[in-house]
């Protein structure tokens, strides 16, 4: 009897983490449930229904109605990956409806190409911290002991208008620059000797064209580190602010909120995700 119903869990992410401009990645334990069905009685929104459209194309089985719905805690258009969750969600969904055809790899590849980068899709798919260049990555485990604390704004950023207003060119310097530290914080993720991530942190790739839609950045994130974080950046395309810390999480957390001025802002204190997208139920 084949599957009517799949739930599939996703894991938000932090991106870019500011000098790894589209490139790095981390799953956070903050997560989306993705329930798909055959002949749902809820038709799919656009984005579920353009990743159905992908999945069939790729496998070439025949398209049948579905819907899609999704619950959980992240946020959308904060910064934390919540169109990947979408995406992801309904490719294993209906992989898993399908008999299973694609592999994760797949998966993944598509749902990057769906996002047109594949930083969100790495890490959701396969958790922990990733190092992705179109559908090739590299991903390694985060320790428990490094937390992700986040300031969420209530007011959302769209990514394209936050890719907007990118430049097309940057001066040599300020590029060396911007790729030295986005290597210093790969390093330190691998050998887990996050200490080293402290001051490693300036980006010259997305963040300052962007903070004009987050003014406080700077602000937030050098009253994170004077309260004992490694470091802090915007979370993809923001409006998520995160800093990075070994010890009083709480402290940050207060600081960064207090330094934001938005009385209305949350926060949330993570641990990094390393097990990425799972299917938690099915229903035959």
């Amino acid at each position: 009897m084949k599957k009517q119903q799949i739930t599939v869990r996703i894991p938000a992410t932090t991106s870019n983490l500011g000098p790894g401009f589209d490139c790095l990645g981390v799953a956070l334990r903050l997560y989306n449930f993705v329930t798909v069905a055959r002949n749902g009685s809820r038709s799919a929104r656009p984005m579920a229904l353009q990743a159905g459209r992908a999945f069939f194309h790729a496998t070439g089985a025949k398209p049948f109605p579905f819907s899609a719905m999704i619950d959980g805690e992240v946020p959308i258009s904060r910064g934390l990956g919540s169109s990947v969750t979408v995406r992801l969600g309904v490719l294993h969904g209906l992989n898993a409806l399908t008999g299973k055809p694609l592999a994760r790899e797949r998966i993944f590849a598509l749902c990057a190409e769906l996002e047109g980068h594949p930083d969100n899709a790495a890490p959701a798919e396969f958790g922990g911290f990733t190092v992705a260049r179109s559908d090739r990555l590299q991903r390694f485990k985060v320790d428990p002991r490094l937390r992700f604390v986040l300031l969420i704004p209530r007011f959302r950023i769209a990514t394209a208008a936050a890719r907007a207003v990118l430049p097309n060119e940057l001066e040599r310097v300020a590029a060396v620059e911007s790729c030295g530290n986005a290597c210093a914080i790969t390093a330190a993720f691998v050998s887990r000797r996050y200490e080293n991530l402290r001051g490693m942190w300036t980006d010259h790739f997305h963040q300052p064209f962007r903070a004009k839609f987050v003014p406080f950045l700077e602000r937030v994130v050098r009253v994170g580190e004077r309260a004992g974080a490694l470091g802090g950046f915007l979370s993809g395309s923001g409006s998520t602010i995160a800093c990075l810390t070994l010890q009083h999480p709480d402290k940050v957390a207060l600081a960064m909120k207090d330094a934001s001025g938005l009385s209305a802002a949350e926060t949330r204190i993570l641990t990094a995700d390393n097990t990425g997208a799972r299917i938690v139920d099915s229903i035959l």
